[in-house]
């Protein structure tokens, strides 16, 4: 072989290998797209409503990204981001485009390499929010065809107020023109209401609009009568009193239909940032990710002790009721019926306290010296306690005593034990075990009560899991 052909072969090796990381590259990174009927302008509309998708944590990475350099077990706190470009075609239709980036926080099992890394989606979360969108679309659609005559108002509206502002008439030839004439001429009216615009007519809203000011309370009698004439100058045909109700009815739609756009009424929102989402509705459940304050999740159902909510698409998790605002109409905790429930403070007493070795087998704790505290029942004549009042009690107990820890250490200036443990003295005993670093935290402010738990040791866990995992309770 001579050395040109030689060199040739290496160029040509070298030029083929560039053009298959190229390749892959670029299937890596291409956009997920659809094509929708639909306008530029009222695609980019319904994507403002879906704002909330695009973004938010990843419950885990499974099913989300593709497996990279490491295992995705080895990945935590996965965080997704999605951009959407909207072009328009030539016939008017809507294409869209929607990128995903994914980051994790890898941990590194030698820990020279941990943090933050970029991964590659899927798929799965473009074509989720893909299909939101066509959803959305063909409500949209759909309503507006069962609104009939509003929306052929609606059709004429512009050029009728334009004419009577004053602003102008559109030429002769206007309805002739292009769809894509159409699309880049200016507006000559002003612009419909952005919330519900293209649900009512024009018209419908500025009636609705005018009928509520005429019929406002803080008016004077003069100003009521001035709007009231302004909106309904042949009140004295027989036919006005049904004209009036029909539009009081109509503005009354209006006011629902916005009022559920702008906010829908099955979500609950997290009380305080570092909230535990879990897979399971039990103590010892496995956290997917801690939500953030006012963080917002659709409702599916509810119990006692525990909401299920929707985390995206097909994911599902589970939150402590206590932790999340119910929507309207549903108690935040359950209503006790009867007599109140006695303080959390007055459910045990100690009956012993000592410092010893953890008598548990857990790793944070394991071999360590802790402050055990034996608890009884208050009432040795009452019934056993349930698993809610033995939580109660565990926090009572934690924060007191988590105090005076702290405080006999800073004072004496030695070190504080490494944890607290109390011991359930009962026929079903039990026990629950927690760190001071836990601790510390939930003191601060940096964990809730809920994420506390979920940091903490049970033995065994069925006595203080309240279980009830459906129900609307």
């Amino acid at each position: 072989m001579t050395l040109g052909s030689h060199v040739l072969r290496v160029v040509a090796s070298g030029t083929i290998l560039a053009g298959l990381m190229a390749a892959a590259v670029w299937a890596q990174d291409s956009p997920h797209e659809r094509i929708f009927p639909q306008r530029k302008a009222t695609v980019e509309k319904v994507l403002q409503t879906l704002q909330p998708s695009l973004a938010g944590h990843l419950p885990t990475l499974e099913g989300f990204a593709r497996l990279g350099d490491h295992p995705l077990e080895r990945y935590q706190r996965g965080y997704y981001q999605t951009t959407v470009e909207v072009s328009v075609m030539a016939d008017g239709s809507s294409l869209v485009r929607a990128t995903s980036k994914v980051t994790a926080w890898y941990s590194d099992p030698a820990g020279f390499h941990s943090g933050y890394q970029l991964l590659t989606s899927n798929g799965r979360i473009e074509e989720d929010l893909l299909d939101q969108l066509a959803d959305q679309l063909a409500r949209a659609s759909g309503e507006q065809a069962n609104r009939g005559a509003p929306v052929a108002a609606s059709k004429v509206a512009p050029e009728t107020r334009a004419s009577a502002s004053g602003v102008g008439s559109l030429p002769p030839d206007e309805g002739n023109r292009s769809n894509s004439s159409a699309s880049t001429a200016k507006p000559v009216a002003t612009a419909p209401p952005p919330t519900g615009s293209d649900i009512l007519a024009p018209s419908a809203v500025s009636r609705a609009e005018e009928f509520a000011a005429s019929s406002n309370p803080n008016l004077s009698s003069a100003e009521q009568a001035s709007a009231h004439d302004s909106t309904q100058p042949n009140l004295n045909q027989p036919n006005s009193d049904k004209a009036n109700s029909a539009l009081r009815a109509e503005a009354e739609s209006l006011e629902e239909i916005l009022r559920n756009q702008a906010h829908p009424n099955n979500l609950v929102a997290v009380r305080k940032s570092g909230t535990p989402v879990v897979n399971s509705p039990s103590i010892t459940a496995k956290p997917l990710f801690l939500a953030s304050m006012h963080d917002e999740f659709e409702l599916l159902d509810f119990s006692r002790d525990w909401v299920h909510v929707r985390i995206s698409g097909l994911s599902r998790g589970w939150i402590w009721r206590d932790s999340v605002e119910m929507p309207n109409g549903i108690p935040d905790t359950v209503v006790q019926n009867g007599p109140a429930p006695a303080a959390a403070a007055d459910l045990f007493r100690v009956v012993r306290e000592e410092t010893a070795p953890f008598p548990g087998d857990w790793e944070p704790l394991r071999g360590k010296t802790v402050k055990i505290f034996s608890v009884q029942e208050a009432d040795e004549r009452a019934k056993n306690t349930s698993p809610t009042e033995r939580l109660a009690y565990a926090k009572f107990l934690l924060d007191k005593s988590y105090a005076e820890m702290t405080q006999k250490a800073a004072n004496e200036k030695t070190q504080a034990l490494t944890g607290i443990v109390l011991i359930f003295d009962s026929a079903d005993g039990g026990m629950i075990a927690a760190t001071m670093a836990a601790l510390q935290q939930w003191k601060a402010g940096a964990l809730s009560d809920s994420a506390l738990w979920h940091r903490c040791f049970f033995d065994p866990p069925e006595i203080f899991d309240s279980a009830g995992t459906s129900g609307s309770q």
